[in-house]
């Protein structure tokens, strides 16, 4: 497994891969990898040739205040798992490398970007949609994978595909969950017991929806505030928001109906945590589907 930090670099080793016909997947990481990540590998191994790993704590998706120099980090430990899961090379930059001058160019997706995560972090998504393309660019993977926790983010990043015309195609996972059910993430290292335990409530509080919808029930807003209300009962959770959303353009919806994000945010302590369940609803049939 080779171990490149710089993209001139990478070009070079990728061009060989390519020149030989062979498929690249790539896999975009922040790194402090978890079992969550470790599926995403699993996912493009057997589709491609070449796996590339990137691990980079992208600095212009944190805004002031947030938790930039705190994000958990172990490169070591990533190594290790990288190189257990057949990853032929992992792309780790510097920041120098990544901005190698002050940012002046972004990539924006309008609309999509201020909404959900966008309403409580302005500038997040213009960060992240930066230097995915950053990392497309240089990389240039024919498959790139994304896990369903982040599913704005996958709505993000499917239309920038899409109107910018890469010739990329994204493969999206469910979300990977530890045995009690808790949506895997690097920022559940913050939690103390007490507040992992409490995090619960973000897939009670989906689990309760998506059974409701079941029974029948098809107003977005008492589906939402059913939501609001089990998340808002834990003592030790701050409520960001719980909604129900079209899965494509994240718009308020009325009526859950069609392809439809339940989406729901929260704080333990110094942990932000995210979950969400997309729902297919055809009439009386209801099934969980990926975003």
């Amino acid at each position: 497994m080779d171990w490149i930090t710089g993209p001139a670099e990478l070009r070079r080793r990728l061009a060989s891969e390519r020149s030989a016909g062979r498929a690249i997947g790539l896999v975009p990481t922040m790194g402090y990898l978890h079992r969550g990540h470790a599926a995403l590998m699993r996912a493009l191994r057997p589709k491609v040739g070449c796996l590339v790993l990137s691990i980079f704590v992208n600095p212009t998706q944190f805004a002031l205040g947030e938790d930039l120099a705190t994000y958990p980090r172990n490169l070591e430990a990533d190594r290790q798992l990288a190189e257990s899961e057949g990853v032929d090379v992992v792309f780790s930059p510097t920041a120098e490398g990544m901005y190698p001058v002050p940012s002046s160019t972004f990539v924006m997706v309008e609309g999509l970007s201020s909404v959900l995560e966008g309403a409580s972090r302005p500038t997040h998504f213009r960060g992240v949609t930066t230097v995915v393309t950053k990392l497309l660019h240089v990389v240039q993977p024919d498959l790139v994978v994304f896990g369903q926790k982040d599913a704005q983010q996958v709505v993000l990043v499917r239309r920038m595909l899409q109107e910018l015309l890469f010739d990329t195609r994204m493969v999206v996972i469910p979300t990977v969950r530890d045995h009690d059910g808790l949506a895997l993430s690097s920022r559940n290292a913050y939690l103390s017991s007490e507040e992992r335990t409490a995090a619960l409530v973000l897939v009670q509080s989906l689990a309760e929806a998506t059974k409701v919808v079941q029974a029948g029930e098809r107003d977005a807003r008492a589906v939402a505030e059913l939501m609001g209300i089990i998340i808002a009962g834990e003592p030790l959770a701050m409520l960001d928001y719980a909604v129900a959303v079209h899965a494509s353009t994240l718009a308020p919806v009325q009526t859950i109906d069609g392809k439809v994000l339940l989406a729901v945010a929260a704080r333990f302590g110094r942990a932000r945590l995210l979950d969400n369940a997309c729902l297919m609803v055809d009439g009386p049939s209801v099934s969980t589907v990926l975003p």
